[in-house]
């Protein structure tokens, strides 16, 4: 039953970073959601990077899509732990760049909480 839970929260990680990056190259000023202060979305030297992010977004969420459908339950459980590295690192930065608290620990920081809560039920089951 946990794994089922799991898997469905992995999938809808997956989704939503898909989402997320989808957004990011079609709608920039998206990234104001991020947290940095200050960003300026209209910058075509930003957009350029954030671009850059939107794609790996994307890729990241494809992954995790593919592991589900195709890879143990372990080894899903391992990547969403490795991955549980880049919500935390974005929290770190935001925090870093002096941006809403809010942001730090309930996006980034709540998001990288849940993936660390899903790769430890993938893993013990």
């Amino acid at each position: 039953m946990l794994v089922n839970v799991a898997n469905v929260l992995a999938g809808l990680i997956g989704v939503g970073i898909i989402v997320i990056g989808t957004l990011a190259l079609w709608a920039p000023r998206a990234a104001t959601g991020f947290g940095i202060p200050g960003t300026r979305t209209e910058d075509r030297t930003f957009q350029a990077w954030l671009s850059v992010k939107a794609v790996r977004d994307i890729a990241s969420g494809i992954f995790i899509l593919i592991l589900l459908a195709g890879a143990t339950t372990h080894l899903l459980g391992w990547f969403m732990l490795a991955a549980a590295g880049i919500p935390a690192g974005d929290a770190l930065i935001v925090w870093r760049s002096n941006g809403p608290k809010a942001t730090v620990y309930g996006v980034h920081g709540a998001t990288a909480l849940v993936m660390l809560a899903i790769s430890v039920l993938l893993l013990v089951s």
